[in-house]
């Protein structure tokens, strides 16, 4: 069965965006960031949500176009609709056997790329089996937190971290559904 990897910026108080979707103050460069953008080169699936997928616009991304050449895209919303989508990117209605069916199929890991609010309903389903975060040095006190408005407690184990020049450090997780 494919893992789902949440690999995600966050602040040190757990928000992946400020207000407004402000990234301004994420590290956008150095070896951390070509670390992750080699990451990414070992996923052939994508999964995110409707607001993810459309913050993409903000970048270039242009409807029912892949934000990720490479890889297959799954957008999960109940109300997103793209007109002549690439044969990459495909919407999924917000249904947990989806994902499951998604997890059957052969291929890589499953890169999810967010966000907040979809990433927080996948925990709730207890389906993100690694957390791999990009923590920025700053505190960014309000905006869109981590999992959404998910409140479930789950244990982690830290499998690998490093640091890297800006602050940034890449912190690997595990979650341990089975402890609370």
């Amino acid at each position: 069965m494919r893992r789902i990897v949440y690999y995600v910026a966050s602040s040190l108080d757990g928000f992946i965006s400020g207000l407004n979707d402000d990234i301004s103050g994420f590290v956008a460069s150095g070896n951390g960031v070509d670390k992750y953008l080699s990451d990414l080169a070992n996923f052939d699936t994508v999964i995110m949500g409707r607001s993810t997928y459309e913050f993409g616009y903000k970048y270039g991304v242009q409807p029912g176009q892949p934000a990720y050449p490479h890889m297959e895209h799954y957008i999960f919303s109940n109300n997103l609709e793209l007109e002549n989508p690439n044969p990459k990117v495909q919407v999924k209605k917000l249904d947990i056997n989806e994902v499951e069916d998604l997890q059957k199929q052969e291929g890589t890991d499953i890169y999810l790329c967010g966000g907040g609010q979809f990433a927080g309903w996948l925990l709730d389903h207890q389906k993100i089996d690694l957390l791999k975060l990009k923590i920025n040095p700053l505190i960014l006190g309000e905006g869109i937190k981590m999992f959404g408005k998910s409140v479930k407690k789950y244990e982690l184990q830290l499998i690998d971290s490093a640091n890297y020049e800006n602050g940034l450090q890449i912190m690997t997780y595990q979650i341990h559904y089975n402890k609370a």
